[in-house]
């Protein structure tokens, strides 16, 4: 009778889980409204800085002509004209600052995507349009720093010379070193030195070496894909040096050490069809890093995984207009409180804050 002894004991394992994961509710009154009379398009980003600041990077040009009205001339309508690419609030709403767009020096994305902070607060910012091929660094400002790729016609996931449609990117400080998620096009996690943009190294599904060979559409019932799929959404480094990789389309997490040896895969939502159910991370800042926080814009929902395995602790969110719906959830971050930030794409076109509910002891915020 061990084995039921066992099975009742990861039961009781897994309600004590379920019981210390965190909660949340929406704070319908986040982000306050919009000065300047300027409104957002798809919000493909979000992260928080050292200050818990929110940074949020968003589509002007997916505004339709009747939401933009007011920036005609002459102009049709009292409202809107599109605000900035990117956006800073404070953990109140209050917007701080706005910049981006088109520049001197550097190619600036045909469809933004993607927005990373790193521990010396440089902000990062991706593009996954058809011809976007670069990742682009910052200061906190706004002014350019460097780019690493180049925009053009698409190549292949061997190149180095350039990315293959980007979704985002994290910063290793410690090593100098950027992972990007690789993409839309290509099927990687490319890693480039932080400072000067030199290719480090580079890996497929499974750490194997990437490749485009063609793939059937994602089967639930077949043996997994040898490859990510596209999109590969996006990248994370936990502190004990794992990393953790979105492979969107196929509904898994893939874990990695540093050098691109395979650890691991988790399946999240296995029968989800769509556009796939792992569409964004983040890693919660107990000590132990115990959960995982999982962004699923197919079910528009927010997940607590356990990261050790995966399983689901926690839910939140559904398809829906209201305050705490979702549609199209495509990122999602974490303040030094355990609050989240959520941003949706599609006709979403907006950003929500989640509330940590209850009393929890996080570790404060160390450089990566």
């Amino acid at each position: 009778m061990k084995w039921i002894a066992a099975l009742a004991g990861l039961a009781l394992a897994s309600a004590v889980h379920a019981a210390d994961a965190p909660k949340f509710q929406v704070d319908a009154r986040w982000p306050k409204p919009l000065p300047n009379n300027w409104i957002m398009g798809q919000a493909a980003g979000v992260a928080v800085d050292a200050q818990d600041h929110v940074w949020v990077v968003q589509r002007p040009r997916t505004l339709t002509d009747d939401e933009k009205a007011a920036s005609f001339n002459p102009p049709r309508t009292k409202c809107c004209v599109p605000a900035p690419p990117v956006m800073v609030f404070d953990s109140e709403g209050n917007l701080l600052k706005a910049w981006g767009g088109k520049g001197e020096g550097y190619d600036w994305p045909s469809n933004e995507h993607g927005i990373y902070i790193d521990a010396k607060g440089f902000v990062w910012l991706a593009g996954n349009g058809e011809n976007d091929g670069q990742i682009l660094k910052f200061t906190r400002e706004g002014k350019f720093v460097m780019q690493i790729g180049k925009p053009g016609s698409q190549t292949d996931s061997k190149d180095t010379t350039r990315l293959g449609r980007p979704a985002n990117m994290t910063v290793d400080i410690a090593a100098n070193e950027v992972y990007v998620a690789d993409g839309y096009y290509n099927h990687r996690i490319i890693v480039f030195d932080s400072e000067t943009g030199a290719f480090k190294r580079m890996w497929g599904a499974y750490g194997k070496p990437p490749t485009d060979e063609r793939m059937g559409a994602y089967n639930p019932d077949a043996p997994p894909s040898q490859q990510f799929a596209n999109p590969v959404h996006c990248v994370r480094i936990a502190k004990d040096g794992l990393v953790y990789v979105c492979d969107r389309q196929n509904d898994r997490i893939q874990v990695f050490r540093k050098d691109g040896s395979f650890v691991k895969e988790m399946f999240i939502e296995k029968t989800t069809l769509a556009n796939g159910s792992v569409w964004d991370l983040e890693i919660w800042n107990d000590p132990k890093q115990t959960f995982l926080i999982n962004a699923d814009g197919a079910n528009n929902e927010v997940r607590t995984l356990l990261r050790e395995s995966g399983e689901v602790v926690g839910r939140f969110g559904r398809n829906g207009r209201m305050a705490g719906d979702f549609h199209w959830i495509h990122n999602l971050a974490l303040d030094s409180k355990g609050n989240i930030y959520t941003t949706e794409v599609d006709n979403g076109k907006r950003a929500q804050k989640f509330l940590l509910v209850g009393n929890m002891v996080l570790k404060k915020r160390t450089a990566k």
